[in-house]
């Protein structure tokens, strides 16, 4: 247990600096999980990966085209199938080291495990940049990964109980919903003639400069809430725009979605309005297994 610190005392008496003991640890686990490097892979070590249940070993120049300062971020990773997918991706969309830290921020491993269309996250994430995204299109995710909320513990919740949860752990919402998201309101009240109605959330986009509506549902989405979202909305743009202000977008986060009724719901509405899930767990990584070995053939041919 204290090998390493042990010789990185000796390392430093030998006037070898830079090699602290957790320089050693980095390189051991790098060792451990990259064998291949050392040389080719032989037939063994296949079969041991093989048997062990683990991803295809990358070969040993793919290994090296990654780079150190990836690797370190990779072996961050102790899920080799969540490693494997992330390796996957640094070579086939040539990620820096900052592109890949926001993806692993951003749950792309799981988001793609949740996607019906799986080929369709990747694709759009490989054509991001490491900066923040220019247009709000960007910006939503499909579906938002709620599971820091400890909603999946309760046999029941209500639209009360989730917007709490939310804004009881605001700083882990603010990250998921993405960078440049900054919090206004809760239960913003819009008063017209004298009936009240009231947005559960508002938030601003300090980058692109508008209001980001969010209405919460507990239940699957209905074409009514794009109706009342555009209400909301039509009167954010008249009433609350500032100068400079871009106009307002809306977001219904619902339990879950049929596509073509949303596509009928929105039509046609000149606003930016966006129905997307929300999951109180992430999923199995069974899920992801037979994408990412598909992704390592490839690279392979």
């Amino acid at each position: 247990s204290g090998l390493l610190t042990r010789l990185a005392g000796d390392l430093k008496k030998k006037s070898l600096p830079g090699l602290g003991a957790d320089v050693l640890e980095r390189s051991r686990n790098f060792y451990l999980n990259y064998p291949q490097v050392g040389g080719e892979i032989s037939a063994t070590l296949r079969r041991k990966f093989k048997s062990a249940d683990l991803p295809t070993p990358l070969s040993a120049q793919q290994v090296l085209t990654l780079g150190w300062a990836r690797i370190v971020q990779l072996l961050r990773i102790d899920d080799p199938w969540k490693r494997a997918f992330y390796e996957n991706e640094c070579l086939l969309g040539a990620w820096s080291v900052r592109q890949l830290q926001r993806q692993i921020g951003s749950l792309l491993y799981e988001r793609t495990g949740l996607s019906k269309n799986k080929r369709a996250v990747v694709a759009r994430a490989r054509k991001q940049s490491a900066d923040a995204p220019a247009t709000i299109e960007d910006l939503i995710r499909d579906p938002y990964v709620l599971e820091f909320a400890g909603l999946a513990d309760r046999a029941a919740y209500s639209e009360n109980n989730l917007e709490s949860a939310l804004l009881n752990h605001v700083q882990a919402f603010l990250l998921e919903l993405g960078t440049g998201f900054c919090f206004e309101a809760r239960q913003f009240r819009i008063t017209v003639g004298h009936e009240h109605d009231r947005v559960d959330l508002v938030f601003y986009h300090r980058r692109l400069r508008c209001h980001v509506l969010l209405d919460l549902k507990i239940r699957a989405f209905s074409h009514a809430d794009a109706g009342q979202m555009n209400f909301y909305l039509n009167y954010f743009k008249k009433n609350m725009m500032a100068k400079g202000d871009q106009p307002p977008v809306g977001i219904v986060l619902c339990s879950d979605k049929d596509e073509t009724k949303v596509e009928y719901a929105t039509a046609g509405l000149s606003q930016k309005l966006f129905v997307t899930r929300y999951l109180v767990a992430l999923p199995s990584a069974e899920q992801l297994r037979q994408f990412v070995e598909a992704d390592r053939a490839r690279m392979a041919r």
